[in-house]
């Protein structure tokens, strides 16, 4: 049976656990695999909670990009990992599962200001405290829709400011914080040579250029390996990665490779619109299609 439309059958439901699962049908990671697919806890319906685990090795994805937990109007993130007992079930259960947490989420600032929310360094301090306790090397920190500096760029300042304040807290830690911003390839790179820190980089996300009209090929070329942390590679969601008519990725892993990039490909959207509840069905076929593009011999 061709593993496509094994997939297909997976994610109509005629095949299922425990008698065949998706990660038997995709590649596992070499040691020393260059590049290593992830997906979100947030988004396959598992925001810190430890069963994201089990689901995300089901998948068949290498690693789980985990949340800090909402925001709203707390002090600080609820944070459930900032419990020694829970944070360690996590440890045991990746251990056990082969699973690398390879990142931090702050995605509550999604909806907050980075720019003029009180409090930005206690909540990121608290970030990067988890990190440290579990070992995760790169956190990921969205200005969102407030901190839009295409919409917004008389925030920029104020932005500008508040990551160069909470860089030497990523340089102590020996983490990098990766941001999602609007602003074109050649605007993030002026915007992070003002910060001005090697541990403030770009956590780059496909769509956000999809969605500008820029050409993803060339915004990753001008970013360039060493200010690229991390990347989010995903498109809105409608169809499956491998359906996906303006987003070539064999041509993204050859301009990867030419740059001589390496890291982490994480998984946050493009489901399928006809069944966007389908978490093992989406993400299944998205992570078994970037293996096959990413992780192939």
């Amino acid at each position: 049976m061709k593993r496509r439309h094994f997939i297909n059958m997976i994610a109509a439901g005629t095949v299922s656990a425990p008698f065949l699962r998706l990660g038997d049908v995709v590649a596992q990671p070499s040691k020393g695999q260059r590049y290593k697919i992830a997906v979100i806890d947030l988004m396959i319906l598992k925001r810190q909670k430890i069963s994201a685990l089990p689901l995300a090795k089901e998948i068949g994805a290498d690693g789980l990009e985990i949340d800090m937990g909402g925001l709203g109007n707390r002090e600080t993130f609820d944070n459930k990992l900032a419990d020694p007992l829970i944070r360690q079930q996590y440890l045991d259960k990746a251990k056990e599962l082969n699973l690398t947490f390879c990142s931090l989420a702050m995605t509550g600032f999604y909806a907050q200001s980075f720019a003029k929310r009180d409090g930005v360094e206690k909540m990121v301090g608290d970030c990067i405290q988890t990190m440290q306790e579990m070992n995760i090397k790169v956190a990921f920190l969205p200005m969102g829709v407030q901190g839009d500096l295409v919409k917004n760029p008389e925030l920029r300042p104020q932005i500008v400011e508040r990551l160069k304040m909470i860089a030497p807290l990523a340089e102590k830690a020996g983490i990098i914080i990766g941001i999602e911003t609007a602003l074109s390839a050649a605007e993030e790179v002026k915007l992070l040579n003002e910060v001005g820190s090697k541990a403030i980089q770009s956590y780059f996300n496909f769509s956000n250029a999809l969605e500008a009209g820029r050409d993803v090929n060339e915004e990753l070329r001008i970013l360039g390996k060493n200010r690229i942390c991390q990347i989010h590679c995903t498109d809105k969601d409608g169809v499956w990665l491998e359906n996906n008519t303006r987003l070539d990725m064999p041509k993204v892993k050859k301009t990867l490779d030419k740059i001589g990039w390496e890291g982490w490909l994480v998984i946050e959207r493009s489901r399928d619109a006809t069944q966007p509840q389908n978490v093992k069905g989406n993400f299944g076929a998205n992570t078994a299609y970037m293996k096959s593009i990413f992780q192939t011999k």
